[in-house]
This record gives C-alpha cells, structure tokens and sequence, in this order.
C-alpha cells in the first residue's frame, strides 16, 4: 500500500501497486491535482483516518528527532496512516523522510533525491550558544530564541 502526500497528487505519482491517504490531502489541493485526488478516490483510493494513538506515537517519534516543529498536522497524520496501514509513505518531505525512518516505515520519492542519513536534530541558542536536545521557543539561561542544527 502506497501512502500519498500532497506531492504525489502535484507531480503526478503513477502505481500499479493499492494508494492511500487521508483527508487533510484533499484540502491542501487546488484546480487540477484536487480533481486528481477526486479521480484517484473514486477509482478506489483508500482513504484512512489514523487512530489517534497512533497519531501521538508518530509526535512522539518526531520530537525525538527533531523534526516536530517543520512537520504540519497532515504530514503526521499521513505517517500515522502509513504505519497503521504497513505501507510506503510517497514524498518528497525531508522531515517526513527522517521520522518514517525512525519508525522503519518504508518510503517511495517521487522527484527529489531522499536523506542520507536519518538526523536527531539538536537546538541551538543563538545568544549564548548552548545546545538542547529538545526544541524549547527560548533558550532557558539567557532567553534568545532557538535555532535547529545538524548534529556534528
């Protein structure tokens, strides 16, 4: 089972193999790829609603690697989907990307080059310099915003 983002609908992703999304795709679409999502639906897409369970183990998962704050709601509904489902997630999403594989879920590209490496993304102060784990909105000793980096 392939589990389509919105960028499989916008660049035209072609299977053979079952196709699956969630509800939340369908309102990010416009004019022609929203007709394909009505198209791909009537011809048999399933369309999974994710048990919310399963939504919170995919935030969880996120926010281990540091990628919460860039995924969107649909984003983590689309891997809840994709786990529940044991299917291929389709995207091009790097955030996505690292946290499906953290949760060792299958991913398909559709026309980006995918990650190197899976990132536990750290936090940095950019008044005072020190690192977090987990993001906060403000570094709690000087109280400067924090910015994601690459682990080193």
């Amino acid at each position: 089972m392939y589990v389509l983002d919105t960028s499989a609908f916008i660049h035209e992703y072609h299977t053979t193999e079952p196709t699956a999304t969630v509800p939340m795709v369908r309102e990010e679409l416009q004019d022609e790829t929203a007709f394909r999502y009505d198209a791909m639906e009537g011809s048999g897409m399933h369309i999974q609603i994710p048990e919310e369970e399963t939504v919170e183990r995919v935030r969880r998962a996120a926010q281990t690697t540091g990628d919460a704050e860039v995924l969107s709601d649909t984003d983590i509904r689309l891997l809840a989907a994709a786990l529940e489902l044991s299917g291929t997630i389709v995207t091009d999403d790097y955030a996505m990307q690292n946290v499906a594989d953290a949760l060792d879920i299958a991913v398909e590209l559709i026309a980006q080059e995918g990650i190197d490496e899976r990132r536990d993304w750290r936090f940095q102060c950019q008044g005072c310099g020190r690192e977090f784990d987990e993001h906060k909105d403000r570094c709690p000793i000087c109280g400067t915003e924090l910015a994601r980096k690459a682990p080193s």
